[in-house]
């Protein structure tokens, strides 16, 4: 009998002990798996230099682009788009991207212009000739100030030129405030998000995207969305503008 009482809590100490074991391993599992999704961002924008970025078709940042209280920023005279000059676009040279879920949040200066471009590829006058773009513009106030109107392809998170945003639910706020802005592209789909709304998906090289390439702005830019992997730019289209928490993961 005593060594059967002997046996038994020997048994219960070994059952405890897996037990225990087998939480611990649990437990550093899921920690694991919360520390990998965390660490699948990847940010462009340290909110302190502009290491990574550099002018398209340069090895050095053009001038204008700083870092102030956390964002990117581009500091320029807001000109009239019949005055443009523009030029100084940047890239993120770092790394290039192919299938990505892209983040930034982003605002522009009253009328202003810019956009977001993937899949960069230099040696053209510039990334929109080869690439995609999610247009940044000032929807309510750039009319106005520029005495035209735009059409639904050249306001804001259109992939500019080949799809329009739902306008039922564009919701652009005024100039001055932040806006987000994700982008998701895979070769079945791409999509377009604008302050938490989804307002743009088509499918990249699809018969309906070829037939919009041929018979639109693009028809005449032969290498126009033909690259599937590049750089992210930004675009200087002469307006003031702040960028931040730009981030980016590997799809």
């Amino acid at each position: 009998m005593l060594k059967q009482n002997n046996f038994i809590p020997c048994m219960c100490n070994s059952k405890l002990a897996t037990m225990k074991f087998f939480l611990s391993v649990l437990f550093v599992l899921g920690c694991l798996t919360s520390c990998n999704q965390e660490s699948e961002w990847i940010y462009l924008f340290d909110g302190e230099t502009t290491d990574g970025w550099r002018g398209y078709n340069a090895e050095v940042m053009p001038p204008g682009w700083t870092v102030s209280e956390g964002t990117l920023t581009f500091n320029t005279e807001n000109r009239l788009e019949s005055e443009y000059i523009g030029g100084r676009d940047i890239i993120y040279g770092n790394e290039e991207f192919e299938n990505f879920e892209f983040y930034v949040e982003w605002k522009l200066g009253e009328g202003g212009n810019s956009g977001i471009l993937y899949h960069v590829k230099e040696g053209y006058n510039g990334p929109y000739e080869a690439s995609p773009e999610y247009q940044l513009i000032d929807d309510l106030k750039w009319g106005e100030i520029n005495s035209g109107s735009l059409d639904n392809w050249q306001k804001t998170a259109a992939d500019y030129a080949m799809h329009e945003a739902d306008q039922n639910l564009v919701l652009i706020k005024p100039s001055g405030e932040w806006n987000t802005t994700r982008i998701i592209f895979t070769p079945s789909k791409v999509e377009h998000w604008l302050n938490g709304k989804l307002v743009v998906s088509f499918v990249p090289w699809s018969d309906d995207w070829n037939k919009r390439k041929a018979n639109g702005k693009w028809r005449d830019f032969p290498d126009y969305g033909k690259h599937k992997k590049g750089f992210i730019a930004l675009q200087d289209h002469d307006s003031p503008l702040s960028f931040r928490e730009i981030k980016i993961r590997i799809l």
